[in-house]
C-alpha cells in the first residue's frame, strides 16, 4: 500500500516525502478535527468502575 502511494505522488525523492509528510498531517488533523469529536459519546471513557474504598476500622 505505502508502495503504491509512494509510486503515486508525483515529483522526486524530496518532493514525495515532503507530500507524504504533508498526507499524514493532514490524516492527524482530519481525525483530530472530525473522527474523534464525532466517536467520543460512544466511548466508555467516562464509565467508572472502580468504587471508593470503605473503612473498616473506626476512630474512637
Amino acid at each position: 500500500m505505502y508502495g503504491a502511494l509512494w509510486r503515486a505522488l508525483p515529483g522526486g525523492r524530496v518532493a514525495k516525502a515532503a507530500l507524504s509528510l504533508l498526507l499524514a498531517l493532514a490524516f492527524v488533523a482530519v481525525c483530530f478535527f472530525w473522527l474523534f469529536p464525532l466517536v467520543t459519546p460512544y466511548l466508555p471513557i467516562n464509565d467508572v468502575t472502580v468504587e471508593a474504598p470503605t473503612s473498616t476500622v473506626t476512630t474512637p
